[in-house]
């Protein structure tokens, strides 16, 4: 009859209990364990997506932020603001180049700033200065911040020397025609994080200031420094006397123009080889 047991449980065989009983613990266990082994794999495929986006997010935020200030930052719950009591700023134009991109393919302009700053950007990082920012055609460096060098002018004055190098070597700046304005000064700043969304590390003080106007009231293809900076570089470096010139902001002020190394070695230092020594002659030869 429909609905009516075939066999009560007392007619099956203990063996057939048994086996089934273990069956069914077996087929359990087993959908437990697949299904584990499936959390399991999601969850360590998630935990490998999440770090690589922290590390994607690390590495965007060392682009922007110098890796002290990152650091600080992750754990800050407060503003960053920092006195820096002995630094050089460095800033470098493009002279002439804003109207030169007006006349240019818009393609051509990025890729001509793209190219020189990607050599700059490298230079900064050897000589162990800042990168601060870009604004337009203009590159903003600074050493001894954030961490302080007591030779924090002369990483300046190398990193511009390099600088005004390969714009002198470089073959498209070359073809253009274009030349790099350089002017630096040393003195105090304040340095700290500015922003919520797009984060920006800057420098603020009158030696930003002025080291700006060394710049924007520098010749084109020189190095100009105050003389704060020639303080600091005279017994390492030649410097020629520019004499003095009216500053906006600042009235008259005695600068100079940064030559180069006196000794060999920091030519060296600079990949550039040592001049031969001149041959002397006898009298009679």
């Amino acid at each position: 009859l429909a609905g009516e047991v075939l066999f009560s449980d007392a007619d099956l065989p203990v063996g057939f209990t048994s086996t089934m009983l273990a069956l069914n613990i077996v087929g359990a266990g087993s959908i437990a364990f697949t299904l584990l082994a499936v959390f399991a794999r999601q969850r360590n495929a998630a935990l490998m997506a999440l770090r690589i986006e922290q590390e994607k997010s690390e590495i965007l935020l060392l682009n922007i932020l110098p890796r002290p200030i990152a650091e600080r930052l992750k754990a800050a719950t407060q503003t960053i603001a920092d006195h820096f009591d002995a630094t050089s700023i460095l800033f470098a134009d493009v002279v002439d180049f804003t109207p030169l991109s007006q006349r240019l393919p818009p393609v051509e302009v990025v890729g001509i700033l793209d190219q020189l700053f990607s050599h700059f950007d490298a230079l900064v990082e050897r000589h162990g200065l800042e990168k601060v920012k870009t604004i337009g055609d203009c590159y903003m460096a600074a050493a001894g911040v954030p961490n302080p060098h007591p030779d924090h002018a002369r990483k300046a004055a190398l990193l511009a020397l390099d600088m005004r190098d390969v714009v002198a070597t470089s073959a498209v700046v070359g073809r253009l025609g274009l030349e790099l304005r350089i002017g630096i000064n040393s003195g105090p700043v304040v340095a700290g994080v500015i922003g919520t969304k797009r984060f920006l590390y800057d420098l603020w003080g009158d030696a930003v200031n002025t080291a700006s106007r060394m710049e924007s009231h520098g010749t084109p293809g020189e190095i100009q420094i105050t003389r704060e900076t020639y303080e600091l570089l005279k017994d390492e470096f030649v410097c020629k006397p520019r004499g003095t010139i009216l500053v906006k902001g600042k009235g008259r002020m005695e600068t100079w123009y940064l030559v180069g190394p006196r000794s060999d070695d920091r030519r060296t230092e600079r990949g550039i080889e040592p001049e031969a020594p001149a041959a002397h002659h006898q009298d009679g030869e």
